[in-house]
C-alpha cells in the first residue's frame, strides 16, 4: 500500500454525488486521481472542472489500474453489482453509493469477493460516518439514558409521478426502499442492540410498480420496536427520535445531521449536542474509509448487510422485483 497520505482515489460516475466527493478531497487538500463515467464527454468536462488527472476513455480500466487504490462507485442501484464484481475481482478497495446492492444475495457475493481478495468493501452511509451519531451512540452506550425502546423514523418527499425517471423506474431500481429506506433502516441498526426478526409492513405502490409509500413496524429479540413510514409521493420531515428508559433523542434532517436534542423524560430538560458540520458528510466518509484501508477500521459493513437483509425481505413480500432479479 502507499504512504497512508497518498491513498489514490477514482470515482465511476459524475453526478451530484460525485462532484460532492470530488470537493470534499479538495477540502482534504487531496485532488482525485481518475474519473470514468458511460459518457466520455461527461467524464472530460468532470476532470476538467476538478482538474483530475486520468480521465479514462473506457470505464472499465479503472478496474485494473495499477494507480488506483480506491474506487467509489456513484452509478445508480441496478448498475452496482457489477463494478463491486469488477472492482473486488482486481483488488481494489471500494465505497459504494447507497443502496450497495439491490439485494442481500448479491451482497454476500461482493462481501465474500472482497475477503478473497483482502479489500475493504463499505457502503457510502453518510449515518455511520457523521460525528454525531458517534457522538450520540456513546451517550447510549454509557447506560444514562437507559435502554432504547423505540425508535421512530420518518423520511418522505413529493416526487412527480414520472415513471422513467430512477425514483419510480424499475429499471433503474426505484423506489423508496433502496432510495430513502436504507437510511431510515441504517439509523435504527445504528441504536439496536440486534437486528429486527419480526417485520409487518403496508406498502402503495407507483403505477410503475415500484415502492412508493410504505409503514413499516419493526421488533428484534430484545423486544425493541422500531415503526418507518417511507415516500416518494408524500413530503413529510427527515425526523428520527429514539426513545430510551430515561429520555429521548430527536435528530431533524438525520441523514447528515450535525445537531440533535437529548429531552429528560422526567424534567423535559432539553440539551443541544452538536458534532461535525453537515456539510462535510462526504468527507468523513472518505476519512473513514482511507482509515479503513490503512488501519482495518470498521465501516460497520455488518450493519450494512443486517439492512439489506431487511429491505430484501420486504421488497420480496410486497413482490417488488427488478429485472437483474428475475
Amino acid at each position: 500500500m502507499n504512504n497512508e497520505k497518498h491513498l489514490r482515489w477514482a470515482v465511476l460516475g459524475t453526478g451530484v454525488i460525485a462532484n460532492q466527493m470530488a470537493q470534499a478531497l479538495r477540502s482534504m487538500g487531496r485532488t482525485l486521481n481518475a474519473v470514468g463515467n458511460r459518457t466520455y464527454e461527461k467524464a472530460v468536462a468532470f476532470g476538467e472542472k476538478y482538474s483530475v488527472p486520468k480521465v479514462y476513455d473506457n470505464y472499465d480500466e479503472m478496474f485494473t489500474d495499477p494507480d488506483i487504490d480506491i474506487i467509489y462507485i456513484t452509478t445508480p442501484h441496478n448498475t452496482h453489482m457489477s463494478f463491486l464484481e469488477q472492482a473486488l475481482s482486481h483488488g481494489k478497495h471500494v465505497l459504494c453509493e447507497k443502496s450497495i446492492t439491490l439485494n442481500s444475495a448479491e451482497l454476500e457475493r461482493a462481501m465474500k469477493l472482497a475477503r478473497e481478495n483482502g479489500v475493504v468493501l463499505a457502503e457510502a452511509m453518510t449515518i455511520y460516518h457523521m460525528p454525531l451519531y458517534r457522538t450520540l451512540r456513546e451517550r447510549v452506550t454509557s447506560g444514562t439514558l437507559g435502554k432504547v425502546n423505540l425508535i421512530q423514523l420518518n423520511f418522505g418527499s413529493f416526487k412527480a409521478y414520472d415513471m422513467k425517471n430512477r425514483f419510480f423506474n424499475p429499471n433503474l431500481a426505484g423506489g423508496a426502499m433502496l432510495d430513502i429506506g436504507v437510511y431510515a433502516f441504517s439509523l435504527a441498526r445504528l441504536f439496536l442492540d440486534s437486528n429486527p426478526d419480526e417485520i409487518k409492513s403496508f406498502v402503495r405502490k407507483a403505477p410503475s410498480g415500484v415502492d412508493e409509500s410504505a409503514a413499516v413496524a419493526m421488533s428484534n429479540k430484545e423486544g425493541q420496536l422500531v415503526t418507518a413510514t417511507l415516500s416518494l409521493h408524500s413530503r413529510q420531515p427527515k425526523r428520527a427520535v429514539i426513545s430510551c428508559e430515561k429520555g429521548y433523542i430527536e435528530i431533524m434532517e438525520y441523514p447528515r445531521a450535525d445537531e440533535a436534542v437529548i429531552v429528560a423524560a422526567e424534567t423535559g430538560e432539553r440539551e443541544i449536542i452538536r458534532a461535525g458540520k453537515t456539510a462535510d458528510a462526504l468527507r468523513y466518509e472518505l476519512e473513514d474509509m482511507e482509515a479503513a484501508v490503512q488501519n482495518g477500521n470498521d465501516m460497520l459493513l455488518a450493519y450494512t448487510a443486517d439492512v439489506m437483509e431487511l429491505m430484501t425481505a420486504l421488497r420480496r413480500e410486497w413482490g417488488v422485483i427488478y429485472p437483474e432479479e428475475q
